[in-house]
């Protein structure tokens, strides 16, 4: 005889697993697949909800695009803005994690709580104090640095000041990443080198760095496509400005559509940008595939 609370106990494991199921395909579906087949779709008509036009123009916005000098230098400041916000996110981030893993550093959680929290801050809030930080007459920046330097209305220094911003922000991610990697190493392999006399440059370059290689892959993948998709500190702090000086791939995605309700040319660059985010990960992948099979 079967046990009928046996019985209750597996339908009602069955119950709640096929609701689960469900409930993620129908939040995909709803939330993911769709928005990127509207987009897809979008990219190839002539649309905006504000009158109601979509209307089928092919290729047109995309051959729009691509001869616009504001859609070039917009993919520049976003490479710029990725790139060295990217690569100082990691060497601040492991350099902070180095420091912290140290046997002379007391207070190793309050350290760790105190520079993880600007990340966990709200990004809008964090962008209106650096925004009173870089004011020219009353910031702290010009007064601790004795510079004088209109910051944020000056085209030179806006994506600069916006990148400062953001390292600052996001270095404390990498940070509790690499502190993890750098306690979870073999400790068998450091004491094997200190016996063959390796010094700690050497053992740093040679045995640390490659074992965290599969960290900093995965700091250097997710820090690029959230910077790629960069816009609220840009909206809040710059606008675009001074003209276009900040304008990067997803602000004018955001320009297009909610303040120019060109939704067509708007859902043409998302593509592009999906196709390159896409793209760009892959290569990624593939490098460090090549190098685990070198190694």
């Amino acid at each position: 005889m079967k046990n009928k609370n046996g019985e209750s106990l597996l339908s009602r494991i069955f119950t709640l697993r096929n609701m689960a199921v469900t409930f993620l395909v129908v939040y995909f579906a709803v939330f993911l697949a769709y928005p990127i087949i509207k987009a897809f779709a979008g990219s190839l008509h002539d649309w905006n909800p504000l009158v109601g036009t979509y209307d089928w123009v092919g290729f047109d916005n995309f051959k729009q695009i691509l001869t616009d000098k504001l859609f070039w230098s917009s993919m520049w400041n976003t490479a710029v803005f990725a790139g060295v916000s990217t690569v100082f996110r990691i060497v601040l981030g492991l350099g902070l994690a180095l420091l912290l893993s140290a046997k002379l550093v007391k207070c190793k959680d309050t350290l760790r709580g105190l520079f993880y929290m600007p990340t966990i801050t709200p990004l809008v809030a964090v962008s209106f104090v650096w925004m009173w930080m870089f004011d020219p007459q009353f910031g702290m920046v010009d007064k601790v640095t004795g510079l004088d330097i209109n910051w944020l209305h000056d085209t030179k220094w806006a994506m600069p000041a916006i990148i400062i911003m953001t390292i600052w922000k996001d270095f404390g991610y990498a940070t509790v990443l690499y502190l993890a990697g750098l306690m979870n190493l073999p400790r068998d392999v450091y004491e094997a080198a200190a016996i063959d006399g390796a010094n700690s440059v050497q053992i740093f370059f040679k045995i640390t760095l490659p074992l965290l290689k599969s960290t900093t892959l995965f700091i250097v993948i997710t820090s690029l496509i959230s910077y790629l998709q960069a816009y609220v500190q840009i909206l809040v702090m710059t606008e675009g400005g001074p003209g276009t000086s900040t304008y990067t791939i997803s602000y004018l995605i955001f320009d297009q559509a909610f303040q120019k309700y060109n939704f067509g040319v708007a859902s043409a660059q998302a593509v592009i940008l999906f196709l390159f985010t896409g793209v760009l990960t892959l290569i990624m992948f593939k490098i460090s595939g090549d190098s685990e099979d070198l190694a």
